[in-house]
């Protein structure tokens, strides 16, 4: 699967660089956020900008991620999805599980939003 990576120290951003998100690609897509998750990755912003069609295994592989990232207390966040992309996330519901944004810019503000309301909630646990 083609993507780059930019690393910051709060979030990582991949963006797909595959028109199509489908089980020709899902399965390397779920096993790279696998680790990267276990790379100490604390967030991630997928840019699926140039993503126009995505089926049931791409889905699979995006909520893989949501979970992973989820579980460790981190963001997840889908930035820039096509009509398509974001049609069909609607159709199935997942616009309820997933963190859907327009732009990439709101993704990552989105992002600290996460990091900054987390450590709100760690310090109301460490008072108490």
């Amino acid at each position: 699967m083609k993507y780059s990576i930019d690393k910051d120290d709060k979030y990582s951003l991949l963006k797909i660089k595959e028109e199509k998100l489908d089980s020709t690609v899902s399965s390397s897509l779920k096993s790279d956020l696998i680790t990267m998750q276990a790379e100490g990755v604390p967030n991630i912003v997928i840019d699926l900008s140039e993503v126009k069609y995505i089926d049931s295994s791409g889905l699979s592989a995006l909520l893989v991620g949501n979970r992973i990232f989820g579980e460790a207390g981190g963001a997840f966040v889908l930035a820039s999805p096509s009509e398509h992309t974001e049609k069909l996330i609607k159709i199935s519901q997942l616009d309820k599980v997933f963190d859907v944004l327009p732009t990439v810019h709101e993704a990552i503000e989105s992002v600290f939003m996460h990091e900054l309301e987390k450590g709100l909630n760690e310090e109301d646990t460490d008072e108490a």
